[in-house]
């Protein structure tokens, strides 16, 4: 994951990708690692009134560096406001979060989410963190955002839980399970690309191609059938300004960013 391209490794490359979909005078719901890395650079670069939100109770912080979990003591730096987890989900019920931005174990075609178990759930082979706030931010969010790496032990056909709905079994699903409409998964970012969703079948295409990465990586990389455009564009690389920020202000000592 930590190939160099021309300055910047692919880690940095997704935290820009992925900062680059959130807009200035939104709300943001993020997960631990690259989604605050994301949403803080975001913060600090084209989008200065994002209102980052933090599961544990920090709601409109300004980021000094990058905080190791959702609750630690700087998710509430210059905050608006210090509140509870109880409030977080309100507000996410309530219609409040235009993004939610998370991390992933297994994904399928429409988005749907794992990060339980791997295996079956009575004996599972490997068991994960579990939900935490990613179903509500996947249930109530406009626009849930994925970043996490992608192959084909990740990106499956069917995920064996479903932690954080996505469009769950394709068109209209997610309403019949009494989710709000015009909600549900929006992009995803891997170390290969950036993917989206069809919006007539609900069903994951492809929306660009990282530097040097090819459309058969891509494919051997997935083990549905990933919708692929004719013409793909290339994802933007990393501005000189975008990678300053993030190596010397949001993680000076390369917690999540791991430089050499």
């Amino acid at each position: 994951m930590e190939r160099d391209k021309g300055g910047f490794s692919t880690i940095e490359l997704m935290a820009c990708a992925a900062s680059k979909m959130l807009k200035d005078n939104r709300s943001v719901l993020v997960g631990t690692g690259l989604p605050i890395i994301a949403a803080s650079l975001a913060q600090k670069t084209h989008a200065p009134h994002l209102l980052i939100i933090f599961e544990a109770g920090g709601v409109g912080p300004q980021l000094p560096t990058l905080p190791i979990s959702v609750g630690d003591s700087r998710t509430f730096y210059k905050a608006v406001m210090a509140t509870s987890m109880n409030y977080v989900m309100s507000f996410l019920q309530a219609g409040y979060a235009d993004y939610g931005f998370l991390g992933a174990a297994q994904i399928d075609m429409y988005g749907n989410i794992n990060t339980t178990v791997i295996g079956d759930i009575d004996k599972p082979k490997v068991r994960l963190p579990g939900s935490g706030g990613a179903n509500d931010a996947g249930s109530l969010a406009w626009k849930t955002i994925i970043i996490m790496r992608q192959d084909k032990k990740r990106f499956v056909k069917k995920v064996d839980f479903i932690t954080t709905p996505g469009y769950l079994t394709g068109p209209g699903e997610r309403e019949k399970a009494g989710l709000p409409e015009d909600t549900g998964p929006y992009r995803v970012i891997t170390q290969l690309g950036v993917m989206g969703f069809d919006e007539e079948t609900k069903r994951m295409k492809l929306l660009s191609l990282h530097p040097g990465v090819t459309v058969k990586e891509v494919v051997e990389n997935t083990s549905f059938e990933l919708i692929i455009p004719e013409k793909i564009p290339q994802t933007p690389s990393p501005t000189e300004k975008e990678l300053k920020v993030l190596r010397e202000e949001i993680d000076p000592a390369g917690i999540v960013l791991k430089r050499k």
